[in-house]
């Protein structure tokens, strides 16, 4: 695996591999998390937690601390990584780590507001369950990129079902992300090249399976991980989708997974501009409704005016 996080960045340097060893010492105990939404998340902060306080707490929860309630290595472990930060209610860590098909993810701890936060959520679960449904059947894959990759879940998931020998490029625009990614990847022991490029920029032609799980939601946050665009967000998903499609060889796959903003009277409009843009003579286009409505909260701002629900979406698009 290279070591780049792109290549102006090839060192690899000891707050890395502190990560590393974090990782590798939580799967020696069994360590498990799985991260729900951020709105569970807020409710479970104000609760009071119950004590002594865990690694689940810590490192799932995003709780404070204070250095008694946390062993030595995991708090020289992560001074060394730099993720230790100071607040009012006492020591936080700056990541999280969260369990997607048995594999351990670094990401952003909650809440991640920060302009290069890396956010891992339902949505990631959903894209795995996605990737994986996928790949039970179809032509042999040796080449995998991941657009907009954040933790990598998407490949690293994809490169573990596909097995030795396949060829994993993880992209982001975002580079504390790909440094996330590039220890995530060590530690399940997946060669991966983590590349700094935005959107489709950096996939080569020929690519036998692209996967992607967008930004998509509307407006302006300034957080790399939400901002989805105009067209309600949707138009990073278009874009992402019609650019990748161009890059498969033939037989070679895009699996999409995003939200779509259904507007009034029913209308998917992603679904609709999809089937407008990719030429049914050159791809084939399957399109699935996951989960009728995600994200109603959102629906409450301006930017949402003449949408009536945000749907959890699947488009897989294969190159004739």
């Amino acid at each position: 695996m290279s070591r780049a996080r792109h290549p102006a960045a090839e060192k690899w340097d000891e707050s890395d591999e502190a990560l590393l060893r974090l990782l590798t010492m939580l799967s020696g105990k069994g360590y498990a998390f799985v991260t729900p939404t951020p709105a569970t998340s807020r409710r479970m902060a104000e609760r009071r937690p119950t004590a002594p306080l865990t690694l689940r707490d810590i490192l799932g929860w995003s709780r404070p601390f204070g250095r008694r309630d946390i062993g030595p290595e995991v708090f020289d472990l992560l001074e060394t990584a730099g993720c230790l930060v100071e607040t009012e209610g006492g020591l936080r860590s700056s990541v999280r780590v969260s369990t997607v098909r048995g594999l351990l993810f670094l990401h952003s701890a909650f809440p991640a507001t920060a302009t290069d936060a890396v956010f891992l959520g339902p949505d990631s679960y959903r894209f795995a369950d996605l990737i994986v449904r996928t790949l039970r059947s179809g032509p042999p894959v040796q080449s995998v990129v991941d657009i907009g990759a954040g933790a990598g879940v998407g490949g690293l998931v994809a490169a573990a079902r596909l097995g030795a020998g396949a060829d994993l490029t993880l992209l982001d625009i975002n580079d504390h992300a790909l440094r996330l990614a590039a220890v995530n990847a060590r530690h399940a022991s997946i060669p991966a090249r983590c590349v700094l490029a935005s959107g489709a920029d950096g996939i080569p032609a020929g690519v036998d399976l692209i996967v992607a799980n967008p930004p998509y939601v509307a407006g302006q946050s300034g957080r790399v991980y939400k901002d989805g665009g105009d067209l309600h967000g949707a138009r990073l998903s278009l874009d992402w989708a019609c650019q990748g499609a161009e890059r498969l060889r033939p037989d070679g796959r895009f699996v999409l997974y995003t939200g779509s903003p259904i507007l009034d009277g029913g209308i998917d409009q992603l679904e609709r501009l999809l089937h407008e843009q990719l030429d049914p003579e050159r791809f084939i286009l399957d399109y699935e409704e996951l989960d009728p409505d995600i994200f109603g909260s959102e629906l409450r701002r301006q930017a949402y005016d003449g949408v009536e629900r945000i749907a959890a979406v699947a488009a897989v698009i294969t190159r004739r």
